[in-house]
């Protein structure tokens, strides 16, 4: 069982890892900086949201304008505050001009949303607007469909109980839909109090099969073979090359983390 802080401490380092992605070319050319998300690396309930935005892209952190105002507005009316949840999005990256995600964006951003999901542990994974409800349920249908209802579902090796609920940046063009939000909300707390789902038994890797040793009678040692198929450790040490040593000079220093992310988790 991996404790909380191992847990957290390797989501630190993928946030490292996430921060100098450049996995999509023009993102990363047009970025201030990788939005990791932040909050509570413990959380029960995560909200994965689409992308970052112009606010969240200057100051590094997730949900930081008025949808970020919107989201603590919403919160607060369950019981809830910002650093008790864990807030992230599909994209670390803010797309230009805040278009939709690109398919091929999505595929490349994965990895450390479900790095995240698998670190954080979250019971309820609440996604916030049409891609991250299709992402995460594997499904095209319409977040104007099924928002407001709850479904267990297998997110990588953990299974939530997953809430589709509108977007709030998308929600406040459109007053009507604030109250459908805050509605969808209100069931956040009954959620919680059902608990994690069954989860599914761990993987177990099998053993790695070793061949018998070959036995050679003693009397046997000066007289020749015919060659046969290399052995296992034979085959080991013709694929298995020597560490490399370190660059001269030793390793770059790390650059300062971005942001105040850490911080939040």
């Amino acid at each position: 069982m991996v404790s909380a802080d191992e847990r957290r401490e390797a989501l630190k380092g993928l946030f490292h890892e996430a921060r100098n992605c450049t996995r999509c070319p023009q993102l990363a050319q047009t970025r201030h900086t990788v939005v990791f998300g932040g909050g509570n690396a413990n959380a029960d309930l995560m909200f994965v949201g689409e992308a970052p935005g112009r606010n969240e892209d200057e100051r590094g952190l997730p949900f930081v304008g008025q949808a970020g105002k919107l989201l603590d507005q919403l919160l607060g009316e369950i019981g809830l505050t910002r650093n008790q949840v864990f807030v992230t999005n599909v994209l670390r990256c803010r797309p230009p001009g805040n278009r939709d995600p690109h398919p091929v964006e999505i595929e490349n951003c994965q990895e450390w949303l479900f790095g995240t999901i698998e670190q954080v542990q979250p019971t309820i994974i609440c996604t916030l607007g049409n891609f991250a409800t299709k992402l995460l349920r594997g499904d095209p249908t319409g977040i104007m469909r099924i928002h407001g209802r709850a479904e267990e579902r297998l997110v990588g090796p953990r299974r939530v109980r997953l809430f589709p609920v509108f977007h709030p940046a998308a929600a406040l063009y459109t007053p009507a839909n604030v109250e459908v939000l805050r509605r969808d909300f209100q069931q956040i707390p009954g959620l919680l109090a059902l608990g994690a789902p069954e989860q599914p038994p761990p993987l177990v890797e099998a053993p790695l099969e070793v061949a018998e040793a070959e036995v050679v009678e003693a009397d046997a040692v000066d007289e020749p073979r015919e060659p046969g198929p290399p052995t296992l450790a034979e085959e080991l040490e013709a694929v298995v090359a020597p560490a490399a040593s370190p660059p001269p000079g030793g390793e770059e220093p790390e650059p300062e983390p971005q942001g105040d992310q850490l911080g939040l988790f």
